[in-house]
């Protein structure tokens, strides 16, 4: 396999809850009717774009491939119709909301997918199926011991960010992995690997403090709107 760069192309992301009907506002009616009848993570090629329908948001829109020497008049036409620029700041605010990984933060290749939340990616079936690491993850699988990927909401005031310790009952027991502030939730959200022992409430160790922490299950919310249970 080789990766070829192509600085002829360039790439829009448009995401959020009006994403694509603002995006069919500046594509021709070709282009439009093709993006309408994408399903989730599908993708297709119409008069000089390719048009996916993906995202690292949690919420619906396009990424738009186009070339290069278009990118600017697009995004000029997206501005028109009232699309916002932001940057990573708000995009790691919502992939961290929608329990989305950051690779060489939350997973990288010493991280197993059965300990990144991940293993619902794995084809384990049909058993006959082999495929490049089947053979160490299965033996991790049946070994146990898994740490496991959670979620967690910081109770206490404080901010939680990467690389904070996982307190239980004295003992340190994970570590979080990314942090930040849930504009949707009102509150310090952070993804953890803990150990299989760590039930629905922990601490985190901020600044010298350990802060009373509610372990949920991710994502903490999507398309706006909240899916942990916060009492």
């Amino acid at each position: 396999m080789s990766v070829t760069e192509r600085a002829d192309l360039a790439m829009i992301a448009v995401q959020g809850p009006n994403a694509r009907a603002k995006a069919h506002a500046v594509m021709s009616a070709a282009q439009a009717d093709a993006a309408t009848g994408l399903k989730v993570f599908m993708g297709v090629e119409s008069e000089g774009l390719f048009i996916a329908r993906t995202g690292y948001t949690g919420e619906d829109g396009y990424e738009i491939m186009v070339p290069a020497d278009q990118a600017a008049g697009m995004w000029q036409q997206l501005i028109e119709q009232g699309v916002r620029p932001c940057g990573l700041g708000c995009r790691d605010s919502l992939r961290l909301e929608a329990g989305m990984n950051l690779y060489g933060s939350d997973m990288d290749e010493n991280i197993s997918p059965l300990e990144a939340g991940l293993n619902w990616t794995v084809a384990w079936q049909p058993i006959e199926r082999d495929f490049i690491g089947r053979q160490a993850l299965e033996a991790q699988r049946n070994k146990g011991g898994l740490r496991k990927f959670v979620g967690l909401v910081l109770l206490d005031k404080g901010v939680l960010r990467a690389h904070q310790q996982v307190v239980l009952n004295g003992d340190v027991v994970g570590e979080t992995s990314s942090g930040g502030f849930s504009p949707t939730l009102g509150k310090s959200i952070a993804f953890a690997r803990v150990t299989a022992e760590v039930g629905d409430e922990c601490q985190v160790a901020v600044r010298g403090r350990e802060l009373a922490c509610k372990v949920v299950k991710m994502p903490f919310a999507r398309h706006g709107k909240v899916c942990v249970e916060l009492d």
